[in-house]
């Protein structure tokens, strides 16, 4: 067990109101803290949210040597507090890890600084209907000298923001432009990772698309530019002929925890998914003859982002009349029940506060 130090704030922050919440606004009153020096995680404290001191030569800040992940707390109708998939992020913040060689962290001590935080944080889980509390874990190279090589020195922090649901005028199919210039990730690159730099640079094809009424992009694959890899920065599934197809994970697509999530509650309604590389002329061509019947993003922040439309060189193409289907629909309800309470979690993937 970790000893974790816990500093007590001297006031605590009004608590804003969870009825009108904007993602990441809003800090809540503690972050944790922990050091990696000498080969080994030190320090690990929970103290009053505050800025990050940093040395001027610090890793991060030259060579971008950072890594994030995202979950949420929520609040079920009987006023107790849960958590989806803890165990999931943390195997993935220590794949993220592995891949720009900063230090891992084992899964028992991950749990319990998840935990720790969050039950010192408890009040700030919303109980308003699909609202939560975000979670951001994420560590940064901090060596204190200039030089590319991999970082002896490491920051891990923990905070949290509360935030609404995602869809504040309800469940909505949007209208996603397929990326044609920019890429997101290659194979042998970062993109199976939770590093920062992904994210840089997606905002480029983003800005344009948001500038063109666009809610987001389809990235197709660096190489040929024909296979689809992710929308935004959620990963992206097609229902064709009553099969569920999302692109097989390549080496430059994120191991979704809510792509994983959906593919095992689909196959326990006996509903066939194939996990394989997909054009964006074989969705075009579905779409004209009639067998793509949905289409739909999973991530954290959204859970299910249900696509109307695609937009490709200048074509738009509808999908199931812009309207939800059927199998994005059940796959959000069920997400959404399991991690509010509301249906019995049959897969054991909560856990309690």
């Amino acid at each position: 067990m970790l000893k974790i130090k816990f500093t007590k704030a001297k006031s605590l922050a009004k608590k804003p109101s969870f009825d009108n919440l904007k993602f990441g606004k809003v800090n809540t009153d503690y972050m944790l803290l922990a050091d990696y020096k000498l080969g080994k995680w030190t320090n690990h404290r929970i103290v009053p949210f505050a800025n990050l001191s940093i040395h001027p030569f610090s890793t991060v800040l030259h060579y971008g040597a950072e890594i994030f992940e995202g979950l949420k707390a929520y609040r079920t109708n009987k006023d107790d507090v849960q958590l989806f998939r803890l165990d999931e992020n943390g195997k993935r913040f220590n794949e993220s890890a592995n891949r720009i060689c900063l230090p891992e962290i084992s899964s028992s001590d991950w749990q319990q600084m998840i935990l720790e935080f969050v039950k010192v944080e408890k009040d700030w889980v919303p109980n308003v209907d699909g609202a939560s509390l975000y979670l951001r874990p994420f560590m940064f190279a901090n060596e204190e000298a200039l030089g590319v090589h991999p970082p002896s020195n490491a920051t891990f922090c923990l905070v949290a923001s509360p935030v609404a649901s995602y869809y504040s005028g309800g469940l909505k199919p949007v209208d996603i432009l397929v990326e044609t210039n920019d890429v997101r990730a290659v194979k042998g690159g970062t993109g199976n990772t939770k590093f920062g730099g992904n994210y840089a640079a997606s905002l480029r094809a983003s800005k344009l698309a948001n500038e063109k009424g666009f809610a987001q992009v389809l990235w197709l694959d660096g190489i040929k530019r024909q296979y689809i890899e992710e929308v935004g920065a959620m990963n992206i599934a097609f229902v064709i002929d009553d099969v569920v197809v999302t692109p097989s994970l390549n080496g430059s697509i994120l191991s979704g925890i809510t792509r994983k999530s959906c593919i095992e509650i689909l196959k326990s309604l006996n509903i066939k998914v194939e996990e394989r590389p997909i054009t964006i002329d074989e969705v075009i061509a579905a779409i004209k003859n009639g067998t793509l019947k949905e289409c739909f993003g999973t991530g954290t922040a959204a859970v299910i982002a249900p696509v109307g439309s695609l937009n490709h060189n200048g074509s738009s193409y509808k999908i199931n009349n812009s309207e939800i289907g059927n199998i994005t629909k059940k796959l959000y309800d069920t997400l959404t029940g399991i991690q509010y309470g509301k249906i019995k979690d049959s897969f054991n993937w909560i856990v309690k506060i």
